[in-house]
């Protein structure tokens, strides 16, 4: 019974190290740290969902805090609210192929910039500098659309062949 709970207190620590280090990392590459946190522990929880209050206990903190960092993630796509059927309070979850999604999602708004540089082209005028660079960006996003739809379908061949 001992080895079973240091076993378990082990396993939650090294999760609890983990999620620190996950966190870490995308606050490095630019996500707010309790929008880090709270993703980081859906993303080990083993349903991959949890309710707000849950999180706040989970990592100690506010639930205004939870909730500014959960209406983040949600804006960027990263987790979505459901409700369980017969409850009444919201689970946040993470889906188990979020990545595919949040990537897939992007080309809306990579359609949308390429938009805009276009009509920003045709306020300044193509043959300013700044149209030449409006120019370059919205021929910029129109790739990486394309390059999506592309990496997204070879991503569904490559799962494919190894599920």
């Amino acid at each position: 019974m001992a080895d079973t709970q240091n076993a378990e207190s082990e396993n939650a620590e090294a999760a609890a190290r983990f999620a620190e280090r996950f966190a870490l990392l995308l606050v490095e590459a630019g996500v707010p740290r309790m929008p880090a946190r709270v993703f980081g522990a859906l993303l080990l929880d083993e349903d991959g969902r949890s309710t707000a209050s849950d999180l706040a206990t989970q990592l100690r903190v506010s639930p205004a805090a939870i909730s500014g960092a959960v209406r983040y993630l949600q804006q960027v796509g990263l987790i979505h609210r459901a409700r369980q059927p017969g409850e009444r309070r919201d689970h946040y979850e993470v889906t188990d192929d979020l990545w595919y999604e949040a990537y897939a999602n992007r080309d809306k708004q990579l359609e949308q910039w390429a938009m805009l540089m276009g009509d920003g082209v045709a306020v300044v005028g193509e043959n300013s500098r700044a149209g030449a660079r409006l120019a370059e960006s919205r021929r910029f996003f129109e790739f990486l659309r394309g390059e999506i739809h592309g990496m997204m379908e070879r991503w569904r061949g490559y799962q494919r062949e190894h599920r």
